[in-house]
């Protein structure tokens, strides 16, 4: 049986970020995935090697890969969209959740066991009385709420357009939400890793999940990086005379500074200044 899973994710590529900036270099989703990737595996290499910690690289960069998979249904939802209340919030999780199962139900049942946790694990806890599932979640949750003013999007880019994307909507492909639900069947215990709960919660917008502590944990570090790819988008954004991103450029940095992690620090003094240099001051200093 043929499965439609890797088409939609190679959609991606169609979806773009930053829309509403003057941009000198445009950039999509899937570019973003990618760089998101790379610097949550760095940004753990940094913790395992520099701070003594023990944390898993890989595991960590597989779940940047797929962070933003929803968005081959959902659009790119401005955070102020996102953040305006919490029953707002609370309702675009359950959206995410729903597109997050109606992606996972195409992935072909022998590889689902792998793939459905990696994209699902986007939505963050929340039990049914709208206390985090997990303590390890409320800093990156923090930091989302903090970035509500900014108008960043994934929760770090600013000015993206208030709707679900034109990209999504005028495809065939796309169905409306009440499409996204999956059946009971296709949740069932052997399509879960244990430590998985990917039920979607109540009518109230609640969604609940038991994702496993080890994951929660990277998740910090997905965050950081997260967050770090939009500085620097910022940064070559400034580099290149586009003052469009000046006020996004303080604000995110303000998000890293409240996030105090000493990777994203260790990163930021040692990786972040190449990025506003020309190719020629580049190879000048190798």
């Amino acid at each position: 049986m043929e499965s439609h899973f890797l088409a939609y994710l190679y959609r991606l590529r169609h979806i773009e970020r930053w829309s509403l900036m003057r941009n000198t270099t445009r950039e999509n989703v899937a570019e973003h995935s990618y760089h998101v990737a790379l610097l949550t595996h760095l940004l753990c290499e940094i913790g395992n090697r520099v701070f003594g910690r023990r944390l898993n690289a890989d595991r960590a960069a597989a779940m940047a890969l797929f962070h933003d998979a929803t968005e081959v249904f959902t659009g790119d939802i401005p955070t102020p969209v996102k953040h305006h209340n919490p029953r707002m919030l609370d309702s675009f999780r359950e959206i995410e959740a729903l597109a997050a199962e109606r992606l996972a139900a195409m992935v072909p049942e022998p590889l689902r066991e792998a793939y459905a946790p990696l994209l699902t694990g986007k939505t963050w806890q929340r039990s049914e009385s709208g206390a985090d599932a997990s303590g390890g979640e409320n800093a990156a949750r923090d930091v989302d709420r903090n970035e509500a003013g900014n108008g960043n999007s994934d929760d770090s880019q600013p000015g993206d357009e208030m709707r679900n994307g034109s990209q999504s909507r005028n495809s065939e492909d796309t169905q409306p939400c009440d499409d996204m639900r999956i059946s009971s069947q296709s949740r069932n215990s052997e399509d879960s890793q244990p430590g998985v709960d990917m039920r979607v919660g109540d009518r109230n917008g609640s969604v609940i999940r038991n994702i496993d502590d080890t994951d929660v944990e990277l998740r910090k570090y997905l965050k950081a990086a997260d967050l770090l790819d939009a500085y620097l988008k910022c940064t070559v954004e400034l580099a290149s005379g586009n003052r469009e991103f000046a006020v996004a450029f303080r604000q995110i940095k303000a998000s890293l500074d409240r996030l105090a992690l000493p990777e994203a620090e260790w990163f930021l003094e040692r990786f972040a200044p190449s990025f506003s240099k020309t190719l020629d001051e580049l190879s000048g200093e190798t």
